[in-house]
């Protein structure tokens, strides 16, 4: 690029599109950390803003394409970090910084690492509340990780001295800030565990910054705690301040005081439940002397009551009644067993022999007489139903029909009654039966049997 002639006059626009040539050819992209002020959004979606330190400020400009990318809201006092190119507006003369990039600085870039880390931790179950453990009631011995010039021992020693004196209290020195606290912190927590004689471990330190509290967000530190066998109590800044490490704790405090409340029993209620305590425990002994004395008093008149002599003379008193109720139940007895005897000897009477005898020979002689009547009217209906069976036989008998002339005619060999002329054999001897007598004859020959009409004639032997 030439040099311009020192003798050429230029006009401000010249001056300024010069000025922002040098500028866009000698200056590469930056990085600039600042504060944010003056914050405007026109309806265009440029973003308009000044990043300011102690000692000066640039304005900036932000159009709308870098704009959209942002992932926070920019507004004033935002600590942030740009990245651009300086350059003039050429309008106005004005010297500015074009800016494509931002990011949060200090704080938050340290905020999005906390929500990170913490966002992880919770998924693993580190910060579950199911695996927190309960606090002992009355501590015997109690463990403060913490720094031994800061306010927040003062504190903790003042409370506890005020609620519960008899408290043991070991102080584990450790820096709470900066980078060198991490591994003291987590050093001196190993020594409380393996000192085995601690029943709470408390961790804590006053309030400050983020960056001054990141100490107590590592994470080796979280797991630590999530990992103590020994209940651990984290007490970290003040109560809008939440590390990671009173996340993983068993109870988070929101200030050193109150944890040092919820750690060390209330010594003044303890005195007064003790006090209650002694006052029932004086009444139920009066109450149970008391019931001893009655029960002394109630063993005293049993054991009058069972004096030998006025045992001996109840027993005398029994044995005298006794023997009267066996005089009477005697004579009661022999009374009863004479009139059983007079009862049983009219019964006896009442049943001699030759009574019994008479009356057996009466109904015998009745019997015999029903027996004879019976027989005889039994004899006359069988008799009667034999002339019947007689008459019904004879009207069914073979004889009766012979007497109306007809025959009876039997084959002897054959053994049976010939019903036909054919069933009689050749030269056979047949038995011919009438009424009045019987003959033996034989068949006629074929060609005679053949003749109409019945024939009736026989050939005797």
């Amino acid at each position: 690029m030439s040099t311009p002639d020192p003798r050429e006059i230029l006009t401000p626009s010249s001056l300024n599109r010069l000025v922002r040539q040098l500028l866009d050819d000698a200056m590469p992209p930056v990085w600039v950390e600042g504060e944010l002020s003056n914050v405007a959004r026109p309806a265009s979606g440029h973003l308009y803003f000044t990043l300011k330190d102690a000692g000066a400020q640039i304005r900036c400009a932000m159009f709308r394409t870098a704009a959209t990318r942002l992932r926070f809201r920019a507004g004033d006092g935002l600590h942030v970090r740009l990245r651009g190119r300086v350059g003039l507006y050429e309008p106005r003369g004005d010297y500015q910084l074009i800016v494509d990039a931002m990011e949060e600085a200090g704080e938050g870039a340290l905020q999005r690492a906390y929500e990170a880390l913490k966002a992880r931790l919770a998924a693993e179950g580190v910060f579950n509340s199911a695996r927190k453990q309960p606090l002992p009631a009355f501590p015997k011995r109690l463990a403060v990780i913490t720094s031994p010039s800061g306010a927040a021992i003062r504190d903790v020693l003042t409370v506890i001295a005020r609620r519960f004196p008899l408290l043991p209290v070991d102080i584990l020195p450790s820096p709470v800030q900066g980078a060198e606290a991490v591994p003291v912190l987590r050093a001196q927590l190993r020594a409380a565990i393996a000192a085995g004689r601690h029943d709470v471990i408390l961790i804590t330190r006053g309030g400050g910054s983020l960056e001054d509290l990141w100490a107590f967000n590592d994470e080796g530190l979280a797991r630590d705690i999530a990992a103590s066998p020994v209940p651990v109590v984290a007490a970290i800044g003040h109560e809008v301040d939440v590390t990671l490490a009173e996340l993983a704790a068993d109870l988070r405090a929101p200030t050193p005081s109150a944890a040092a409340e919820s750690i060390a029993p209330d010594g003044a209620q303890l005195a007064r439940q003790l006090r209650l305590l002694g006052q029932r425990l004086r009444r139920d002994t009066t109450r149970h002397l008391q019931g001893l004395a009655q029960r002394l008093d109630s063993a005293r008149l049993r054991l009058q009551s069972r004096d030998p002599r006025r045992q001996l003379e109840h027993m005398r008193e029994r044995a005298l009644a006794a023997r009267q109720r066996l005089l009477l139940a005697m004579r009661n007895g022999l009374a009863n067993r004479r009139g059983r005897l007079a009862t049983s000897a009219t019964a006896l009477r009442s049943q001699r022999p030759e009574r019994r005898i008479a009356q057996w020979r009466l109904q015998l002689q009745q019997a015999g007489r029903r027996l004879r009547h019976g027989a005889i009217q039994q004899q006359r209906q069988q008799r009667q139903r034999l002339e019947t069976a007689g008459r019904s036989l004879n009207a069914l008998s073979p004889l009766r029909t012979l007497e109306r002339g007809y025959a009876i005619v039997r084959e002897p060999a054959a053994g049976h009654v010939l019903t036909s002329a054919h069933e009689a054999a050749q030269q056979a001897r047949l038995h011919v039966r009438w009424q009045d007598g019987q003959l033996l004859a034989t068949p006629l020959p074929d060609s005679l049997q053949r003749l109409p009409g019945p024939d009736r004639s026989g050939q005797a032997d």
